[in-house]
């Protein structure tokens, strides 16, 4: 078998939460509890498990890959939701989105703060592949 990610933890204040609003703004199924885990299981089979805790939340980045027509959806729920968004994950292009690599891109921040990014291109996307 080939080498491919299962599932990453996500440290979270409120796992309902968190696992409701990442599962709300992709369009995707609700959570699932596994464990003392609430999961959201992707499309490709890879699982964000959010796990709640009292500590201190270290920032963690999650970027997903997403069609041009789930990034349009996506897009317009974080502006529904009033969420602040930016072209960059240094923050320094707010209410921007990007277009590397001739796709669409954008990030925002969760109830926690992680910083989540949509793509609808790989980095580093070529036609030609």
């Amino acid at each position: 078998m080939s080498v491919q990610l299962n599932h990453t933890i996500a440290w979270c204040s409120d796992k309902a939460r968190s696992a409701n609003f990442l599962a709300d703004v992709l369009g995707i199924a609700g959570p699932r509890p596994f464990m003392h885990f609430l999961v959201v299981d992707l499309e490709n089979h890879v699982s964000i498990d959010y796990f709640e805790t009292n500590e201190p939340i270290a920032i963690q980045h999650f970027a997903f890959l997403v069609d041009e027509d789930k990034f349009d959806s996506a897009f317009g729920r974080i502006k529904d939701l009033g969420l602040d968004f930016w072209a960059d994950p240094a923050r320094t292009k707010p209410c921007e989105i990007n277009r590397h690599d001739g796709g669409r891109g954008v990030y925002f921040k969760d109830p926690d703060g992680h910083l989540l990014e949509l793509i609808t291109r790989p980095y580093g996307y070529s036609e030609d592949e």
